[in-house]
């Protein structure tokens, strides 16, 4: 299957790669930045785009997905695009449908009540055929950047998409969820499995499509202990990392930094930094100072700034985004938010946070 909707017209070259190079490990000149969620609510564009239409009608349309990622680039200086898509993708490839019902979040419709569900999963996906229009709005965004930037494909984690199956996201410590890591470990581990088989597919496919960089979502990696983390979670993103390379080398195809956040899993900074991707990523909860020790000088740090500092003036946001800087080092390292965008934020104060982020970096190099 052909992904590029631009009858086989080479992609732009790319003007701007320091996001790859910092996740690489190579000098930038200054420190890249991007946002969590930056294509999303608090964007007035945003909402005009969606207006009348579902989130599920966006996100399976390339074109609406196009756009949306396009946008904070058009309105800030940002280093990398994000595809605007959801990581419940993956979970209604495999038969397991959601909607977002407005202000109230998601509702699983068809969710995992007991270990015999697991029968029902499609654990044979045509993960081209399930999820094209993820694939043609890469293809089609990479062509629309005009290598202005390196843009991001991602996934959801296993153990974050699994707390979507077995549940409808509204309990913080994922209970249910839990309860099957607990009660049925066998089971589990096979539902987490097939999940990441499915991962693997996916991501390969987004390199394919156009994507130049990966980030994988273990959102609710804080909910585990550090035993069940390392149980349940840790040893399949490595089976990802591993996976996606393994299949972009047996295609011939060029591999691409890989990220990997894990929400809250300040217990395992050392075991992610050695679990085969490129970049570790960070909410605000650890102190870079940590975070360098721990994660060693394998790896580029990304974060962490609290999202609610945005809600701060201009000029404290810009104060709080120096000393990040300071704090983290000018290389091997991505500016970005500890999680995503809040809906609220004012687009002016994500403006002075990247503009500080790059005008104090870049001094620094002077």
């Amino acid at each position: 299957m052909n992904y590029d909707p631009i009858a086989d017209k080479p992609f732009p070259t790319l003007l701007n790669d320091n996001v790859l190079r910092a996740a690489r490990g190579q000098k930038t000149d200054r420190v890249p930045v991007w946002v969590m969620r930056q294509a999303g609510r608090y964007l007035p564009e945003y909402l005009e785009t969606r207006k009348g239409q579902s989130f599920t009608e966006s996100v399976q349309n390339p074109e609406i997905c196009c756009e949306l990622t396009l946008q904070p680039i058009r309105r800030f200086d940002l280093d990398a695009a994000i595809i605007f898509s959801d990581i419940l993708v993956v979970n209604e490839a495999l038969g397991i449908n959601f909607e977002l019902v407005p202000n109230e979040g998601i509702k699983v419709l068809n969710p995992l009540k007991s270990v015999d569900d697991l029968e029902r999963l499609r654990t044979n996906v045509d993960i081209r055929k399930e999820l094209h229009y993820v694939f043609e709005a890469i293809s089609l965004t990479r062509h629309k950047l005009d290598g202005k930037v390196p843009l991001f494909g991602f996934s959801g984690a296993p153990w974050t998409l699994m707390t979507y199956m077995v549940e409808n996201g509204s309990a913080q410590q994922k209970e249910l969820a839990k309860k099957w890591l607990y009660a049925e470990p066998e089971a589990s581990a096979k539902l987490l499995q097939i999940i990441t088989d499915v991962v693997i597919s996916y991501l390969t496919e987004q390199v394919v499509a156009g994507a130049q960089i990966l980030q994988v979502f273990e959102s609710h990696a804080g909910c585990l202990s550090y035993p069940a983390f390392c149980k349940f979670s840790l040893p399949y993103l490595r089976k990802i990392a591993e996976g996606v390379k393994k299949n972009l080398e047996n295609r011939k195809i060029s591999p691409v930094p890989m990220v990997v956040f894990a929400k809250d899993a300040h217990h395992s900074i050392e075991d992610l930094s050695a679990s085969g991707y490129d970049v570790v990523g960070l909410d605000w909860g650890i102190k870079p100072k940590n975070a360098r020790r721990l994660a060693g000088a394998s790896v580029t740090l990304q974060g962490n700034l609290d999202p609610c500092a945005l809600f701060a003036s201009k000029e404290e946001i810009a104060k709080m985004a120096r000393d990040m800087v300071d704090r983290f080092g000018t290389q091997r390292y991505i500016a970005n938010l500890g999680h995503g965008i809040h809906r609220f934020t004012n687009p002016d104060h994500l403006e002075a946070f990247v503009d500080a982020i790059h005008a104090h970096s870049s001094q620094d190099d002077d």
